[in-house]
């Protein structure tokens, strides 16, 4: 072979060679980028898979060109979604936020920190505010060493921030609750307690943590009760009750306690959630307003609220037994005279003894109950018959007899009256058994005093013949059904009429003649005393003027005054308007007033005398030594006349009655050393003359003398009277047989 044919031989080998390499290297490198292209898509893959599963976006900014680029893998789809983010647009990051996210991105680009981190809202493709926590680090730098790209990671952290917010707000809330938080565990040990618990309890929260909620129990429950509201808590979920607790220090108070259950977060376990609240306070005042409202704060017995309760509970009873129920109605005798005369605080020292008195009286098995004023009930259950109750009401004025001690050295005689009414024999619901036993107790007033009455269906047309009265005494004075008679008084001095009293009459078209001891009181219960009073008082003084300008002078006009009008009415003002009006001088007219009504509001009387005495009118106590006066206190009051009670001029005269003459002289004695006057009222007989005429009284009033006589009568009596030294009385014994109206 030539040569040449070799050399072309060797070089198409050489050719061929060479082309095999380049294309095994080509081959090769094919292979090569396939792999690398391949390991490239997994890490993709596995970047994609990565931020899919964290939720994150992966984000890059250049610096120099100002652009955000952010890459978002969303499940189902197959492309990626790309957004490019222009950072000065301040519309998608908050412009409150934006300012802290450039401040944060500058101090990581001057090297202040190590990464660049922030939280703040984008706006979302909605329109909503979505908070972001964005976190990178620097990617490229340029020649100079400045950092150019940064590139990292942002997660919606939106649920979170929400998240977090809650439960701030939740230990806020807990913190300054005013109610006691517990946790506790399944094994009721406890977990967490916020400050109100170590408030109510003095535990703070390291003294009890891990301790068993045990450690607050109280001696008031026993542990039954402690294990099965346990139980509940277990079985059910929840407990609600109220549970007395003890205090570190030993004090104990009442919950009110909740509890539910709840899962432990990344536990199968549960806690109990605890809210107690502290009603000691409350339920204290609770039994307080109960007591309020079922007591006699001043005696501590039932009031009229629970006494119906319990009347009620014992008809029900009765009515199922077949026995019987008794109802004593009682009011203690002439209470409100004792209580103005002593003053309020010894009237209640008296009620308490007397609520005392009556229970030991009726026993502890009845039921005694005050329903106000000086009134008092007893409820007798079980009774066999009525004779039953009649004897307990004797028992309770028996009981009365004796005196009640006031102090050491006061002691006070107090009686009672008392009504009684039946079930079944006089009514079947409470009210009308309290009705019926209050109008016996009136009638056993009417009876006298200190006694019982048992009720009867009579008693009712007295009730109703009361009312009828004081209906009828309302009109009276409009209807002039009102008038005045007046009885002369005689001065054993020298013979002269020197007062006259004026008394009042009532002639009812309904009822005809009511005597004044029937209708003044009733004038007084009712309030009407104020009204007529001033009548009187105007018609007494028109008719001393009517006697002046018919040649009478130097007479004076007396004119009973009641507590209501004394105490309760303007009378002062009164008076100073019908002297004016009447022109009658203000040393012409006396008011009498009883011995009660000095002593009822005592200062508030003294003041309204000592203005009546500075006008010039005089001041009389009428029945005196009837009353429940101080002797040293009437000594201060401007008074200038005593008249002596009838009571005590009856037997004067008489042989053996040594104790009314011994009164009336001390009387008389007495008002001579205090400069006053002395009249004795009620005189019939000459033998009572004597006596008062022999032991110097003042004046006399009565049937001896005069009865009283109408206005014209009157005048003309004094007129034609002689005033002569034997002091013969005009008055005949047929007179003071049948006195006038």
């Amino acid at each position: 072979m030539p040569a040449t044919h070799y050399m072309a031989l060797l070089l198409a080998l050489l050719v061929l060679a060479l082309a095999g390499v380049v294309l095994g290297g080509h081959r090769r490198r094919e292979r090569e980028q396939r792999e690398h292209l391949r390991e490239l898509r997994e890490r993709e893959e596995k970047l994609r898979l990565a931020l899919w599963a964290s939720s994150e976006y992966y984000w890059q900014y250049d610096l120099e060109r100002r652009e955000l680029e952010s890459i978002r893998i969303e499940p189902g789809r197959k492309d990626d979604l790309n957004l490019r983010i222009d950072l000065d647009a301040d519309h998608q990051i908050h412009p409150d936020d934006l300012p802290l996210v450039l401040d944060r991105l500058r101090a990581y680009v001057r090297g202040d920190a190590p990464m660049f981190l922030s939280e703040h809202r984008v706006q979302d493709a909605s329109g909503d505010w979505r908070w972001m926590r964005a976190r990178g680090r620097a990617v490229s730098r340029n020649d100079a060493g400045r950092i150019t790209r940064i590139a990292g990671t942002a997660r919606d952290v939106s649920a979170q921030r929400e998240h977090e917010r809650e439960r701030r707000i939740a230990t806020e809330v807990m913190h300054n609750m005013a109610e006691a938080v517990v946790v506790i565990d399944d094994e009721f040990r406890y977990v967490m307690v916020n400050p109100a618990f170590t408030r109510m309890s003095g535990y703070e929260l390291a003294e009890v943590v891990g301790n068993d909620a045990s450690l607050t129990n109280s001696d008031q429950h026993d542990a039954a009760f402690y294990a099965q509201s346990r139980a509940a808590m277990l079985e059910q979920g929840h407990w609600a009750g109220e549970m007395w607790q003890r205090r570190k220090d030993g004090r104990e108070f009442l919950c009110a306690m909740q509890s539910n259950a709840i899962n432990e977060p990344g536990s199968p376990h549960r806690l109990f959630v605890l809210v107690a609240t502290d009603i000691t306070d409350r339920r204290r005042i609770e039994q307080e307003l109960r007591y309020l409202a079922n007591y006699d704060t001043l005696t501590n017995l039932p009031n009229r609220t629970l006494l119906a309760e319990r009347l009620s509970r014992a008809i029900v009873r009765a009515r199922r037994q077949g026995s019987c129920v008794a109802l004593l109605f009682l009011d203690l005798d002439r209470f409100k005279d004792i209580n103005d005369s002593l003053g309020h605080a010894t009237g209640d020292r008296i009620l308490r003894m007397a609520a005392q008195r009556l229970q030991r009286a009726v026993g502890p098995s009845h039921t005694v109950a005050r329903i106000g004023g000086d009134e008092f009930t007893v409820v007798l259950e079980d009774l066999a018959h009525a004779g039953e109750a009649d004897t307990c009401a004797q028992r309770v004025i028996d009981a009365f007899d004796e005196p009640l001690l006031i102090d050491e050295r006061h002691e006070i005689a107090i009686t009672p009256s008392i009504g009684i009414s039946l079930y079944p024999d006089h009514a079947q619901v409470p009210t009308d058994l309290l009705k019926h036993a209050d109008t016996a107790m009136y009638q056993a007033k009417a009876a006298g005093r200190h006694t019982f009455l048992r009720y009867t269906e009579s008693m009712d047309s007295s009730t109703r013949q009361r009312a009828g009265l004081i209906a009828s005494l309302r009109r009276a004075i409009e209807r002039n059904e009102l008038r005045l008679v007046y009885q002369p008084q005689l001065s054993l001095a020298d013979g002269g009429i020197r007062c006259v009293e004026a008394l009042l009459r009532w002639y009812s078209t309904e009822h005809g003649e009511v005597s004044p001891v029937q209708f003044i009181p009733l004038a007084e219960e009712s309030g009407m005393i104020v009204g007529i009073g001033e009548w009187v008082l105007r018609e007494a003084c028109n008719t001393l003027a009517d006697w002046q300008r018919a040649g009478l002078p130097g007479v004076t006009m007396a004119v009973n005054v009641s507590a209501t009008q004394l105490l309760h009415s303007d009378l002062p003002r009164a008076v100073e308007r019908i002297l004016r009006e009447t022109g009658i001088d203000p040393g012409q007219l006396e008011l009498e007033l009883t011995e009660s009504v000095l002593m009822a509001k005592a200062g508030l009387a003294a003041e309204r005398l000592q203005f009546f005495r500075r006008i010039g009118v005089s001041i009389a106590v009428d029945d005196f030594g009837t009353g429940y006066s101080s002797l040293a206190y009437l000594r201060r009051l401007p008074i200038t006349t005593l008249k002596i009670d009838k009571a005590f001029i009856d037997d004067l005269g008489r042989p053996g009655d040594n104790e009314d003459a011994a009164i009336t002289t001390t009387i008389i004695a007495m008002a001579r050393s205090l400069g006053l006057g002395v009249v004795a009222e009620g005189v019939e007989t000459a033998e009572q003359l004597a006596f008062l005429r022999q032991h110097r009284c003042d004046m006399v009033q009565g049937y001896w003398l005069s009865k009283p006589l109408p206005a014209e009568q009157c005048l003309a009596f004094m007129l034609e009277w002689p005033g002569l030294p034997g002091l013969a009385p005009r008055a005949t014994a047929a007179d003071a047989r049948h006195p006038a109206p």
